[in-house]
């Protein structure tokens, strides 16, 4: 943990300033901001100013510290890649400049696509994960941690390349979705990347490996 101090400070401080941001736009922002939209961009869900401006940026940086707190602690840490490693530190505070610049944006009244964003951030982070999953080795945090994988290394290598290719389709699939928008496309997908690596498995395990 020692050595990686000062990123987890850096990427902590990296989530949570959306509060200083919020806080500069106090007077100018609603008593209720919307936090919450339908993939028609719409809004169905409303925050108020404190929660919105305090409380979320704090959430998501607990969030942020419990899985970088996780990974740093797994017993087969050293199996974790580093670049999967760099997208633990950096996939919340990424997540949160993003999101508070689009509610913020939208709360003063800008023209901004937020289901947009949102599924350009969620698409990219698919296909960034997707790609170094395959190149994680066994361990307790990261990639598809079943008692078939988790038993096997064979069976955790082979997994974790179907599904990282399963989460890059995905991902591309999402991205496309955007100008489609299609609730049944992502769904889908979601559906498929997170039963057909189970499946696939346990295949594996009842072929003895």
């Amino acid at each position: 943990m020692k050595e990686y101090r000062g990123k987890i400070i850096l990427t902590s401080v990296v989530t949570v300033l959306p509060i200083v941001i919020g806080l500069l736009l106090w007077n100018r922002l609603p008593d209720m901001i919307a936090t919450h939209f339908t993939f028609d961009n719409v809004a169905n869900g409303w925050s108020s100013k404190p929660f919105t401006v305090l409380g979320i940026p704090i959430i998501l940086t607990v969030l942020h510290l419990v899985a970088v707190t996780v990974s740093l602690n797994d017993p087969k840490r050293k199996n974790i890649g580093g670049k999967m490693l760099s997208v633990v530190f950096w996939i919340v505070p990424i997540v949160s400049w993003v999101m508070f610049l689009s509610i913020y944006a939208n709360a003063l009244k800008m023209s901004i696509n937020i289901s947009m964003i949102s599924g350009v951030l969620v698409g990219t982070i698919f296909l960034v994960t997707g790609n170094y999953m395959s190149k994680n080795r066994q361990n307790y945090t990261v990639g598809i941690k079943l008692p078939w994988t988790l038993n096997s290394t064979e069976n955790w290598n082979r997994t974790n390349r179907f599904a990282g290719r399963l989460w890059m389709a995905a991902g591309a699939i999402m991205l496309v979705n955007i100008f489609l928008n299609q609730t049944a496309i992502l769904i889908g997908a979601i559906v498929v990347i997170g039963v057909a690596p189970v499946i696939y498995s346990f295949v594996l395990y009842k072929k003895g490996i």
